[in-house]
């Protein structure tokens, strides 16, 4: 099982690359913002996936370790092959799927080709509950679970500091992040942590129907 192949870009084409490893060329197949960060003739070390069927052996190549997580929590979901798994990928960084599946965000994830509107929220849902565990994770470990997924930074900190805040009120991990991105995206990422958490809270809030 191949699981990481460093050496030189022989050549690319739209979805592929050809590393050349001590001579021996593999063909890879990547993500567009893989793709984009690779240049031929130049050295690269690519994270892979191996996936074994009866009539191939096909390799998946990611810069990172979070992008290649991804491509299995999404692959998991039935509907999703490799083929749409990189279509995600390559239309979305970690970050944003990370909060189009918090927020059910049916929208973003449509804008991957291959991704209708039912198999999106069948992602969002089936994959809800991970990345609450993500986030919870984040909270737990200074933010490297959110490091390992694309998030960064202060925001990362105050986005997994505020789920933590919610859930310690009594919320689910996944219903905590999905309020917490909405507000988010709302508020943008500069918010300060205890606006976040009471924008998450009203996020939250049983909202009044117009009578």
């Amino acid at each position: 099982m191949i699981a990481k192949l460093s050496g030189r870009v022989d050549s690319r084409g739209d979805d592929w690359a050809v590393i050349d490893v001590g001579g021996v060329g593999y063909l890879v197949f990547c993500s567009g913002r893989t793709l984009a960060r690779l240049a031929d003739g130049q050295p690269a070390s690519l994270v892979i996936e191996t996936h074994v069927r009866e009539d191939h052996i096909h390799l998946y190549g990611f810069m990172d370790a979070a992008e290649r997580d991804w491509f299995r929590l999404l692959t998991q979901v039935q509907g999703v092959g490799a083929k749409v798994g990189m279509s995600i990928l390559s239309t979305l960084d970690v970050e944003e799927i990370l909060h189009a599946v918090a927020a059910a965000d049916r929208t973003a994830l449509s804008r991957a080709p291959g991704v209708g509107a039912k198999l999106a929220g069948r992602i969002a849902s089936e994959l809800k509950d991970k990345v609450g565990a993500i986030a919870l994770g984040a909270a737990a470990h200074g933010t490297a679970a959110f490091a390992r997924s694309g998030v960064g930074g202060a925001a990362a900190g105050n986005t997994a500091d505020a789920v933590s805040a919610l859930v310690n009120l009594g919320y689910g991990a996944s219903e905590a992040l999905r309020a917490v991105s909405q507000a988010a995206g709302r508020l943008g990422a500069d918010v300060e942590l205890p606006a976040l958490i009471r924008a998450g809270l009203n996020e939250l809030a049983p909202k009044e129907h117009p009578r």
